[in-house]
Formats: C-alpha cells, sequence, structure tokens
C-alpha cells in the first residue's frame, strides 16, 4: 500500500485526508500537535464567497468552482456516514452595494457567471428592504444576492471530515510532535524524498508527505532546507445575540458589505467579522480592541438593531498568508520528489479546502 502522511489538521488537511480515505490501496497517517481545527479554521467564519467573487478565470475561479460543487455533494455524504449535523447555511449570501459603487461591474459579473452556470440577483434599495429589512442604511444603494452561495461553520467541518476519514481507516494522531523528517537522495539527482517521519515513540514510513499545517508550514519546509514563507494575518471577530432573528426569520442569508460578514447562526445570533491585522515590522501581530470595535460599528451602521446586541464572546485568529507568491499553495514542494504543500490558504482556507482535497488527491493518483 502507498502510504500518506499528512501533517496538520485544520480544514486543509481534514478534507485531504478525507478525499485521500475514498482511495482504495492508500494508508493514511494524519497529524497535529493539537485537536482538530485548533488554528486559524477554528477562528473562522466560514463564508463561502465563490460565485459572488469577482475571481472569473485561472486558477483563482477554478479552485472556487471545484469547491463550490464538491460542498453540495460533500455536506450530505459526511452527515450521512458520521451521524453528525453540520451547520450549512444554504441560503445564499447577500452582498450590499455602497453608494459610489458602479453597477456596470456586477452586471458583467452576472453575465459571466449565468455562461458558466451560476446565478446572481442584482436588487435594487427597494428588493433590498424588502428582503432583508435589517439593513438601514443611508450608505447602501441596492445589493447583489447569490443564491449559490453557502457559509459552514469551520470547526464541526473539520470534526466531520476527520471522523469519516477515520472510519474509512486513517490513522489520526494528535497532540504529537513532529520529531524528525528523514531525507533521502536516492539517485544523486538532487531530487530528495521523505522517507520516514517519526513521532515521539514512532516512525511512520513515507510514499507521499503532505503538509498542510499553516502557519507550521514555515518551520516544517525549513526543516527540510526549502522553506516556504508562511506568515501571519489576525483577524478578530465576536458573536452577537439578540432576542429575536434580524429581519425576515425564514430568511437568513449572509449579509456581507465593505469587506464585513454578519453571519446568521442561530435563535438570533450572529458572527460578525472580522479584521484584517498585519503583522509590525518585528513580525508581530496583536489584536487591537479598537480595530474589533471598529468591526462592530460597521455592522451596526449597516444594521442598526447590532446596536441592542449582546456580546457573547470575541476571538481571533492568525490566517497563513504567503509572502511573495498568490494564496494558496498548492503543489510540490521544489527539489522534493513526494513532498505536497497544501498551504497558505490566507482567508480562503475554508472556501477552498474541497478543493484542494481533490488537486492533492488527483496528484497521488496519477503517480
Amino acid at each position: 500500500m502507498n502510504q500518506v502522511v499528512i501533517i496538520g489538521c485544520g480544514v486543509v488537511g481534514g478534507a485531504i485526508a478525507y478525499e485521500l480515505s475514498r482511495v482504495p490501496g492508500l494508508k493514511i497517517a494524519l497529524l497535529d500537535e493539537k485537536v482538530p481545527a485548533s488554528g486559524s479554521t477554528g477562528a473562522a467564519l466560514g463564508v463561502l464567497m465563490g460565485a459572488i467573487s469577482h475571481k472569473i478565470k485561472g486558477r483563482a475561479w477554478q479552485l472556487r468552482q471545484a469547491s463550490l460543487e464538491r460542498y453540495e455533494t460533500l455536506i450530505p455524504e459526511l452527515e450521512s456516514l458520521t451521524g453528525m449535523q453540520i451547520p450549512f447555511n444554504r441560503q445564499g449570501i447577500v452582498m450590499l452595494r455602497l453608494a459610489g459603487e458602479e453597477l456596470e461591474r456586477w452586471e458583467k459579473l452576472r453575465e459571466i457567471r449565468r455562461s458558466q452556470g451560476w446565478e446572481l440577483e442584482i436588487w435594487d434599495l427597494t428588493r433590498l428592504q424588502a428582503k432583508c429589512p435589517q439593513i438601514q442604511s443611508e450608505e447602501i444603494i441596492g445589493a447583489v444576492y447569490s443564491p449559490c452561495d453557502r457559509q459552514v461553520n469551520p470547526t464541526t467541518l473539520t470534526q466531520a471530515l476527520v471522523a469519516g476519514a477515520s472510519r474509512n481507516g486513517v490513522n489520526c494522531h494528535f497532540g504529537v510532535k513532529i520529531q524528525k523528517i528523514a531525507i533521502t537522495d536516492p539517485d544523486g539527482s538532487n531530487m530528495r524524498r521523505c522517507d520516514r517521519v517519526y513521532i515521539e515513540d514512532e516512525a511512520l514510513d513515507v510514499d507521499w508527505l503532505v503538509i498542510a499545517a499553516g502557519l507550521g508550514s514555515t518551520p516544517l519546509t525549513a526543516s527540510l532546507t526549502k522553506s516556504v514563507d508562511v506568515r501571519p494575518v489576525l483577524g478578530q471577530a465576536l458573536q452577537l445575540k439578540l432576542n429575536k432573528p434580524l429581519g425576515n426569520p425564514d430568511f437568513q442569508p449572509v449579509i456581507t458589505g465593505d469587506d464585513l460578514h454578519i453571519v446568521p447562526i442561530d435563535n438570533g445570533e450572529y458572527w460578525v467579522g472580522a479584521t484584517v491585522e498585519f503583522p509590525d515590522e518585528t513580525g508581530e501581530v496583536i489584536a487591537k480592541p479598537a480595530a474589533l470595535e471598529k468591526v462592530r460599528q460597521v455592522a451596526i451602521s449597516f444594521c442598526p438593531t447590532l446596536a441592542e446586541a449582546k456580546i457573547v464572546r470575541t476571538w481571533f485568529g492568525k490566517r497563513p498568508r504567503p509572502e511573495g507568491e498568490p494564496a494558496p499553495i498548492i503543489g510540490q514542494l521544489p527539489g522534493y520528489g513526494n513532498v505536497l504543500l497544501a498551504t497558505g490558504h490566507y482567508r480562503n482556507g475554508v472556501l477552498l479546502a474541497p478543493a484542494t482535497a481533490l488537486a492533492i488527491r488527483e496528484t497521488i493518483c496519477k503517480q
């Protein structure tokens, strides 16, 4: 059997483990220093902006399209296999249009999406307020509605991916540290191989090593002398609670605008976020309370009822952003014949996890 070791169990690593577990002839180990979804995945809002994104061609759109299509089958598949309920909002995304924003670019995108088999609706202010009466702002002139885009709970999704992978025979090792990665250069061609991964008292033989460790990918690749530069960008979010749902209780899509998301959870609770905070000159990134309060105030400016909401909790996470190359990094580690990278997804880890997993599966199955 081909032996695959996956390092990192956020949503990307979990998705890879699950997709590979469906391939006969693979023996798979999934490793993480912590529990699943304890890094950037656990802090994500899970907003899947595919059709409503302005990415229309090339890899950026192909990954989004592949993920959106896979999500429609993946969620029921996992729920059936594991018995878990995965919160998955199928009511779409409403993108608010602000004053001064050109309508022409949205009309053009609507036609492109229609030719690709996806629908977008352009709403004037009257239609927006009829559908989402909670939106009350002089800055807003209308909206674009994407009924095909989704939102998913990233932590529950990752847990379900791991449970499904485990049921399919994946060996999970959580709370373990990588002690050493053994490397050889079998034919002297400078195309090296990873032969074995050592974790505490165990050695795992390797035919394929997949590094899906987010920010941990930098030290891991540095140990292979092929360092990939992935840097943290901090994001803060908060959970608000109202006595009843905003607007129409039977229509609770994600509301997004000015790079802010208002995500319905359940029973009048909403996630709101997130900030985008870059490292300082020393490379440190520290959560700033003022930045989170600004996010809350923007949400209130769109939806004044949120001023009455109680803050249930706040949190932050560090997103992995590649330095000097586009996000995400998916493919072979230079100089290695059997090491694959699936990292640096920045703000789109949850969105692109299924497509990333399919790409890794295709590479392994080809060879």
